[in-house]
């Protein structure tokens, strides 16, 4: 079997503003027709990933777990608004 080229690296979120994933660029229609595209559709969107994510917030809106429980919890603020990770270091 042939693999398929993807630029998913497995963050799946959409920026509301832009239509793009946050991950890989992508939109969703390009992320849910993928397997039908063909390697030359594939490349041509691959081709141009590059700026769109350069447009994007680069931050999901959705709220992580971390810093939902350390919301709930009344949990260090700051650490709750580090980036995921940040604060363990």
């Amino acid at each position: 079997m042939t693999e398929i080229a993807s630029p998913c690296i497995l963050v799946c979120s959409i920026d509301m503003k832009t239509g793009y994933c946050f991950g890989c660029g992508r939109t969703r229609d390009e992320i849910a027709g993928w397997m039908n595209y063909t390697p030359q559709e594939r490349a041509e969107i691959m081709d141009g990933l590059e700026a769109r994510l350069a447009t994007v917030e680069r931050k999901p809106r959705r709220e992580t777990r971390r810093r939902r429980l350390a919301r709930e919890r009344g949990g260090d603020i700051a650490a709750a608004s580090m980036p995921d990770g940040a604060a363990d270091r």
